[in-house]
């Protein structure tokens, strides 16, 4: 696009970049060192995707310009390296808005672009994939656990537990937890003589041990039963006509996909920083800075 720059070509060495995108998910996270901040995740008309974060001063400057859905062209922002665990995409940079950020609605982007690349079952078991990134699903579900009642840093979650098959009946169990459990029981009620098919977007990779499974997580996750989506027709068009049964069993254990750990509930919560952005800051607070060791000073001197 004439004078829009591509979201692949975008790095740190400038800040007055100029690009048109859709914002194909958005939430707000909290944490007590980041407070309220606005998180995306924006593709560009090539499909590439970046994340992109609106600090907690500039919330209530963006919030009414902002939502899930709309195109709009971003000039004038910064971009910091993306890291840690909970990567919404490849990119190896992440957007940062800007007080002097602009933003304008624009005409859209073609209706089919979503961003939407569900990952072959295979790869998440044979450990392929890198579980610091988030990932797509889309699968049939054969098998639900019944709801349960688990304490998850101090807070009563629900947490119900799946089976998925894709195509070639390779299974997969996921753990789904908080408000999105009530969404999938709603489903599995009304299915009728139906196939249930799930559709997970932005979903965690869990390793327990050997095992792997994946699981939403947090806000940042979307789960939809039988979404009205071409993907989904196409996929339960091309489903083995087995007739195979949703099968209703007990609760399993928590090990693979368990729930949040204090470990996790950390490194998602507490925002990163670069080092420039600690020299920067004037305020004590908590956070995380992914660095390399360029030299260890070891002529020490004792007084």
């Amino acid at each position: 696009m004439a004078g829009f720059n591509s979201v692949a070509d975008l790095k740190p060495f400038k800040t007055m970049w100029r690009v048109k995108v859709s914002i194909v998910r958005l939430w707000k996270q909290y944490s007590a060192a980041g407070g309220l901040t606005i998180e995306m995740v924006l593709i560009d008309s090539n499909g590439d995707k970046i994340h992109a974060s609106v600090k907690k001063e500039l919330v209530n400057h963006f919030d009414h310009q902002l939502e899930q859905g709309k195109t709009l062209t971003f000039t004038n922002f910064s971009l910091n390296h993306s890291v840690g665990s909970y990567r919404t995409t490849n990119h190896l940079y992440k957007i940062s808005l800007l007080a002097t950020t602009r933003v304008r609605s624009c005409e859209a982007l073609p209706v089919g672009l979503n961003g939407f690349t569900p990952v072959n079952f295979q790869e998440v078991l044979d450990g392929s994939l890198n579980p610091d990134f988030l990932i797509d699903v889309i699968r049939h579900v054969v098998e639900v656990s019944h709801v349960e009642m688990i304490s998850v840093n101090g807070k009563e979650t629900q947490k119900i537990s799946l089976e998925l098959r894709d195509l070639a009946d390779v299974r997969l169990p996921m753990v789904v937890w908080g408000n999105f459990v009530s969404d999938v029981t709603n489903a599995i009620q009304l299915r009728g003589e139906g196939r249930v098919i799930l559709v997970l977007r932005f979903g965690k990779i869990k390793v327990w041990k050997e095992d792997r499974s994946v699981s939403n997580a947090y806000n940042v996750s979307d789960v939809q039963l039988n979404p009205n989506m071409a993907k989904v027709e196409a996929f339960r068009a091309m489903l083995p006509a087995d007739e195979l049964q949703l099968a209703i069993v007990e609760s399993k254990p928590l090990t693979v996909a368990s729930g949040v750990s204090v470990k996790d509930d950390f490194f998602i919560h507490t925002p990163r920083k670069t080092i420039a952005e600690m020299i920067e800051c004037r305020q004590v607070e908590k956070c995380i800075v992914m660095c390399t060791i360029s030299a260890i000073e070891t002529d020490m001197v004792f007084s």
